[in-house]
């Protein structure tokens, strides 16, 4: 009879440890599932470059998260809470973008690639225009003319290019943070010109080059 209550604890001490087990495991795998969500996307603009413009996530009229997009126009916000969110999209010279009801959920990553475009805000934008001329002072008719962004460190990067019409006029149009500018004139047969302009608001630019035959 002894010998029978020594098994039954025995019995008893063995489920005792084996449910122990499960529910640590149970435990450890819920612990490994995220609690958390995230959002990534790409922003497309409608003039200028999509880097650095400010994403803030919402909920309801609380600003949760920040982030800001990169030189393609990407951006990444992730240790959400599982639930909906607003976004804005904020940048100079472009039109505040928005976006609700997006739906953030435990372990994912909600994509809203290629979904979001911010148009020109014509009030807050920058002009670089100006007129290129021959040597006699006449406008320059079908002339090549090159915008290149100028680096901190003077390297260039082409941004856009026009052809003079028949006065010889052109134009570009930027965003209108602070930066500088290479504007450059190019025809058959001619010397280039070129002229640096620094943009720094919501302002027309103007500048004036001159195409001239080779010394």
């Amino acid at each position: 009879m002894l010998r029978s209550k020594n098994l039954s604890r025995k019995h008893l001490t063995s489920a005792l440890v084996l449910a122990g087990a499960l529910l640590a495991l149970a435990a450890g795998a819920a612990a490994q599932q995220p609690a958390t969500g995230g959002l990534r996307g790409r922003v497309k603009v409608g003039v200028g470059r999509p880097t650095d413009i400010s994403v803030i996530v919402r909920q309801g009229n609380r600003e949760v998260k920040t982030a800001r997009t990169n030189a393609k126009g990407e951006f990444e916000v992730s240790g959400l809470a599982p639930g909906r969110y607003g976004l804005t999209f904020r940048k100079p010279g472009l039109q505040v973008g928005r976006m609700d009801n997006v739906e953030v959920r435990p372990g994912k990553l909600v994509s809203i690639k290629d979904k979001l475009f911010l148009p020109v805000d014509e009030g807050a934008i920058a002009f670089i225009r100006g007129s290129v001329f021959d040597a006699a002072g006449r406008g320059f008719a079908g002339a090549r003319v090159e915008l290149e962004l100028v680096g901190a460190d003077g390297s260039p990067k082409k941004l856009d290019r026009r052809v003079t019409n028949t006065l010889g006029q052109f134009g570009f149009r930027m965003t209108p943070e602070a930066a500088r500018y290479r504007v450059t004139a190019k025809a058959d047969g001619m010397e280039t010109a070129t002229a640096e302009v620094t943009v720094d608001s919501a302002a027309i630019f103007r500048v004036a080059l001159t195409l001239a035959p080779p010394k």
